[in-house]
């Protein structure tokens, strides 16, 4: 059964003028919920299709898992590229459920070099990564692009951990970066003012745009943020509330690369 879905539109901001179509990038973070679904049915063609309304350059998405057991087996990444029409990349996190889980990456352009960047955690605790990708847009400018999930336990030890280690990983990166994914946390929380003080997040601080839980959107905790600030210009924020593609809502946003 197809979802029903809700688009929230905030206000938009204003671009700068040195903006121009070739330039802009389409933007989506997503937290798949494993392809299991909020009625636990496996269906990733209602993941596919939420994907595919935002009709996204590039994706990053959290909890993708390679061919576990829960997962039939399913290469998820690929199988969601085969579905949009997108190139998948996966970085690993940890073996899980007779197979693997960890970061996916879906780009309409081809990657020039990927990395994954493995995340501090205290011990017995999940471990937590950071996959890149370095590609070409459009308009011929080369972006770097970062998909990552930060830990999820109540405490914030191990996300602060993870924050620092995201701006030391990146702080050298030499071309305009965009970081996406599930933070965990909410906004002015020490995990996000750690991230800010490197990176300009992508939402209208007037409205948060909720993104979990699904149903019932009354927290953010699904970010896009980007660097160098002046690089960037922020064209438009959408969350996307989809009761059943998953347990959070996807996290949606234009940027536009300042000439």
């Amino acid at each position: 059964m197809m979802a029903s879905v809700l688009l929230i539109f905030p206000k938009l901001s204003k671009a700068q003028s040195s903006v121009n179509m070739n330039s802009t990038i389409r933007v989506l973070t997503f937290n798949i919920l494993h392809g299991a679904t909020t009625k636990g049915d496996f269906n990733l063609d209602v993941i596919a299709d939420v994907i595919k309304r935002t009709n996204p350059d590039l994706v990053a998405l959290q909890e993708v898992d390679f061919k576990t057991n829960r997962a039939k087996k399913y290469d998820l990444v690929t199988e969601l590229a085969i579905r949009t029409q997108m190139i998948p990349l996966f970085g690993r996190t940890m073996f899980y459920d007779g197979g693997e889980y960890g970061e996916g990456i879906l780009s309409k352009s081809t990657f020039i070099k990927s990395r994954l960047v493995k995340l501090p955690h205290l011990d017995n605790y999940e471990p937590r990564t950071a996959l890149e990708i370095t590609t070409i847009i459009g308009s011929n400018d080369t972006i770097s692009f970062i998909g990552t999930h930060l830990d999820h336990v109540e405490g914030d030890t191990n996300r602060i951990m993870q924050a620092k280690e995201i701006n030391r990983a990146f702080s050298s990166n030499k071309y305009p970066t965009i970081l996406a994914g599930d933070l965990n946390d909410i906004q002015s929380s020490n995990t996000i003012n750690i991230l800010e003080t490197f990176w300009t997040s992508a939402y209208n601080k007037n409205n948060y745009e909720y993104t979990f839980p699904s149903n019932k959107p009354n927290e953010k905790i699904d970010y896009i943020m980007f660097m160098p600030k002046d690089s960037w210009s922020v064209l438009e924020t959408k969350a996307i509330k989809d009761t059943v593609a998953s347990d959070h809502c996807a996290y949606f946003v234009i940027l536009g690369l300042n000439k």
